[in-house]
């Protein structure tokens, strides 16, 4: 059950015609009252002897009780509650009910305190009711509305158990604001998926991803196509900005400018300039140090995973900064990723935004290797979807779930309940992400493992039984990934390292309960902690090894290679 307040306005006669209308799209049905304050007001939708003019005049009937310069300049107060799309439809007498509820709990009307503010509840849709109140009493005062907003969402709360409704997760104030009515309206007639505040959002979230001053930033914003005015001091500092989508008008044919505030609390410019200006680490670097697709990933991967162990002991302001970097990642892999993954990325970016922001303040300058990660990944540019791309797509993507996982559990020990439930959202957008990006070089890997010489398998299964706890290394074992990890163990041995180390090493990083499957996350551990190319094309050597070089030259059965025992760096 969502509660929402609307703006207040000036007019109630404005409003009756609306909720009594067709609505913009026809979409009004039989409006009528379900409830009001007196039980007995007329009702237009019923009554074809009552009219918009009755109910009005009755409605502002305290305000002519007043003098003129003593009537409040907005006097109608307006609040919507609707229902979700899984939730039972609830009777008139239901939400007559639920609507004096609400307006006790809002201060406009309570039984037990005497006479309180007029009002009306009107139903035009089986799924929400529309109240409209009077903002004075009978007896000339105003009503007390100080955190109405807070007041009637806890009551909604208490109603959805006592209904038998969906349970939604209190807020806390931190939540971007949602798209009106009239914003999703809008979006339908245009034909598009989500509406311009929520398309603005996502395009400065990701033009401010690893972005390293405001001329980048403004620059990027350029880039993506949308227009951008800037508020300049008369000394010449610049205090802000608004953006608008192309083509998206008002009635007089001129641009919707929304400013970043109004697009999500961290958007807005002196909050963006925090991340540039954090103690701790330092700033991003002003360069990149990206080759190219696949190594940006594979250097991102590497920083998720030092977030992801440092985490649980890191301060809350650090673990914030984590977080709310976390979401700089995604935003950069979902502007980066190849088709295949790039509509669950984008996904997973769009419903964390709510999980990267909390009442802990960030401290910025400790996430300075996320947000070069941000950094790098934009301009090392797309990724192919094949190949060592493809490949270093599904290492990050494996890193960058188990982030938003911790984060998922540091906001629920938090009570941060709307930020979890968007974090563990978006885990599941990266598990469907995961698989369509692991599929081919998990299927390689596969392959050149189900081809490795017996003895070689047989090694690698004892090293497994070794090196990992009995019912761990069972269920490895009987996965489908196993053969993938045994190529990649062969791998590591090959490349000269203590692979029965480096595996119990790697387990031992982090837990992999929460992994879909334990092979994949030990393989895309391995291969990131012995440096093996993510798409390792490797042909095993017969009896006793692999006679395959890495990708430097370097044979197996030559630790001095890269150092005695290669144990993991």
């Amino acid at each position: 059950m969502v509660p929402k307040i609307h703006k207040r306005g000036a007019r109630t006669i404005g409003l009756l015609y609306y909720l009594y209308g067709p609505g913009r799209a026809e979409e009004h049905i039989d409006p009528h009252l379900v409830a009001s304050w007196d039980h007995a007001a007329p009702d237009p939708g019923r009554d074809p002897e009552a009219t918009y003019q009755q109910l009005q005049q009755l409605l502002d009937q305290p305000l002519a009780l007043l003098d003129e310069n003593e009537r409040p300049k907005k006097h109608v107060w307006h609040l919507s509650v609707r229902n979700g799309p899984t939730d039972r439809i609830l009777s008139d007498q239901e939400w007559g009910d639920v609507a004096r509820r609400m307006v006790a709990a809002a201060g406009i009307d309570d039984p037990e305190q005497g006479a309180g503010c007029r009002w009306v509840a009107v139903r035009h849709a089986a799924d929400h009711i529309h109240i409209l109140a009077t903002l004075v009493r009978e007896d000339g005062y105003r009503p007390d509305l100080d955190f109405d907003a807070v007041r009637v969402q806890a009551e909604a709360r208490r109603l959805e158990q006592e209904l038998g409704l969906r349970r939604l997760n209190p807020g806390d104030g931190t939540a971007a604001k949602r798209p009106t009515s009239a914003e999703r309206h809008k979006a339908a007639r245009q034909g598009r998926e989500r509406t311009a505040r929520e398309e603005l959002r996502e395009t400065v979230r990701r033009a401010v991803a690893g972005a390293k001053n405001e001329t980048e930033f403004f620059d990027r914003l350029s880039t993506a196509g949308v227009l951008v005015r800037t508020r300049v001091a008369p000394s010449g500092d610049l205090l802000g900005y608004t953006v608008a989508l192309p083509g998206d008008v008002n009635a007089q044919g001129e641009p919707v400018f929304y400013p970043g505030s109004k697009l999500g609390p961290d958007l807005s410019l002196p909050r963006i300039r925090e991340r540039w200006s954090g103690r701790g680490t330092g700033p991003v670097s002003e360069q990149t140090v990206s080759s190219g697709p696949a190594s940006a990933r594979r250097r991102a991967s590497t920083a998720l995973w030092q977030a992801v162990l440092v985490m649980d002991r890191a301060d809350d302001g650090v673990a914030a900064a984590y977080i709310a970097a976390a979401g700089e990642v995604l935003d950069a892999l979902a502007k980066t990723s190849a088709a295949h993954t790039r509509r669950e990325l984008r996904e997973a970016a769009f419903v964390f935004e709510r999980a990267s922001r909390s009442h802990v303040r960030a401290e910025r300058g400790h996430d300075r290797a996320l947000r070069q990660a941000a950094r790098d990944l934009v301009h090392s540019g797309p990724a192919l979807g094949r190949g060592e791309d493809g490949a270093t797509t599904a290492m990050v993507i494996d890193a960058v779930f188990f982030l938003v996982t911790v984060a998922a559990h540091w906001h629920g020990k938090k009570a941060h309940a709307q930020q979890a439930a968007a974090a563990q959202l978006a885990a599941v957008h990266l598990r469907t992400a995961y698989r369509a990006a692991a599929a081919q070089p998990m299927g390689v890997l596969a392959v050149r493992g189900r081809s490795l010489a017996l003895p070689v398998l047989r090694r690698q299964v004892l090293r497994v039984r070794e090196a990992l706890p009995s019912a761990v290394a069972e269920q490895v074992l009987a996965e489908a990934g196993w053969a993938a990890l045994a190529a990649t163990l062969a791998d590591a041995e090959a490349a000269g390292y203590d692979a029965t180390a480096l595996l119990a090493d790697a387990a031992a990083r982090r837990e992999l309960a929460s992994a879909e499957s334990m092979s994949d996350v030990l393989v895309w551990r391995l291969r990131r902690a012995a440096d093996l190319p993510a798409d390792a094309q490797v042909t095993p050597m017969p009896e006793g090894g692999s006679v395959q070089s890495d990708p430097a030259g370097r044979k197996a059965g030559n630790p001095a290679a890269k150092g005695p025992q290669r144990r993991r760096r």
